[in-house]
């Protein structure tokens, strides 16, 4: 497995920056390490950093406008029989769900920095017909800050990139903090909007 691993980065290197767009589109390997290892490309010289982060933001909100649509014209049953082959988990859908029905749109900027929500929660947008333009501009804002974070840190790591789930502990916390801040600020909002 770690060779098979090895050999899809090897692949994404000679890729350059479509190698970072398609690595976080198809989705097989955690997005912090995709772009962890982008982050080492670039302390190597191999690209830059804004074409990282453009192919960054560009394959990870791809990869979410995937699930979403899946959402739009699947639906729950769609993916209750296949989301296992896209590594989604009922549970996860089930938390996902439960989420944006209590939080509403503005949880699909915040749910990408909380763990086990952040891939799932495009499929009840997409379930719930959200605008397509908003749950974009909500993807496209979540991502710039999650690729310049994994970038940077890759960036710092070197060869050392593999060690990204150890090394981005530390950072990640007050991440979901924030997040779920955030959450709880928009929910407030919206409920006295909403009197």
């Amino acid at each position: 497995m770690k060779d098979f691993i090895l050999s899809i980065f090897d692949m994404l290197s000679q890729l350059g920056y479509l190698g970072i767009a398609l690595g976080l589109m198809v989705e097989v390997i955690p997005s912090e390490i995709v772009l962890s290892y982008g982050g080492y490309l670039i302390s190597t010289g191999k690209i830059n950093f804004l074409g990282a982060l453009i192919a960054g933001v560009i394959g990870g909100t791809f990869a979410q406008l995937f699930l979403y649509w899946l959402g739009v014209y699947g639906g729950r049953p769609v993916l209750d029989k296949y989301g296992k082959f896209l590594l989604i988990k009922k549970a996860h859908l089930d938390a996902s769900e439960q989420w944006f029905q209590k939080y509403g749109t503005g949880v699909i900027f915040t749910a990408r920095f909380v763990p086990v929500i952040r891939h799932a929660i495009s499929i009840p947008a997409g379930i719930a017909k959200m605008p397509l333009s908003t749950f974009t501009l909500y993807t496209v804002a979540a991502m710039i800050p999650w690729t310049v974070l994994f970038l940077l840190l890759g960036m710092e790591l070197g060869d050392h990139w593999r060690d990204i789930k150890q090394y981005a502990q530390p950072f990640l916390m007050p991440l979901i903090i924030l997040a779920f801040l955030s959450i709880g600020i928009y929910f407030l909002y919206k409920k006295r909007h909403s009197k």
